[in-house]
């Protein structure tokens, strides 16, 4: 895990872990700025997950960008979906499973720009990288990146000097 971008990020990461306490969510593990020996070096955040959360608490429902992990529990395939997608965000998401079919399933009905089955945080240069809802804007990497930098044009030459006679019968 590496460091924060700012400090001002890292003050961000750690009061969305104050406010999962304060709104009832366990912490079970991490959840401080990591020091050395007592020193602060660099914007380091422990690696953070929280459990007994519920899915209007601030920490399930916004973007962190930080190492904090929820854990809510469901009951069925349906509730799960219903809970990845209640969120205004979709950059990203991820399916564990042993069942490759439920997996694809899944994945096809969460509404995140990326999904990965069975890994997580993998990215190609050759595949599109973005989100859905107000997530990731457009699009990043691959051909797909290159188009958000490009606007198609179409351009026809005759290099003969007489005129085409394209409207002539």
């Amino acid at each position: 895990m590496g460091a924060l971008v700012s400090e001002a990020h890292m003050n961000k990461v750690l009061q969305y872990i104050q406010l999962g306490i304060e709104e009832g969510a366990t912490l079970a593990c991490g959840g401080k700025r990591i020091t050395s020996n007592g020193l602060e070096m660099g914007y380091f955040v422990e690696p953070t997950i929280f459990v007994d959360t519920k899915p209007d608490m601030r920490i399930v429902q916004e973007e962190i960008f930080g190492p904090v992990l929820t854990v809510q529990k469901f009951k069925d395939e349906a509730e799960a979906i219903q809970l990845a997608n209640d969120t205004p965000y979709g950059l990203a998401a991820g399916v564990f499973s042993q069942d490759g079919a439920k997996a694809l399933r899944v994945t096809k009905k969460i509404r995140a720009g990326i999904t990965w089955i069975n890994a997580y945080n993998l990215a190609y240069n050759e595949a599109p990288w973005g989100g859905y809802k107000q997530s990731g804007i457009g699009r990043g990497l691959g051909t797909f990146g290159l188009d958000e930098f490009s606007e198609v044009k179409q351009i026809n030459i005759n290099l003969e000097v007489e005129p085409t006679k394209w409207f002539d019968h």
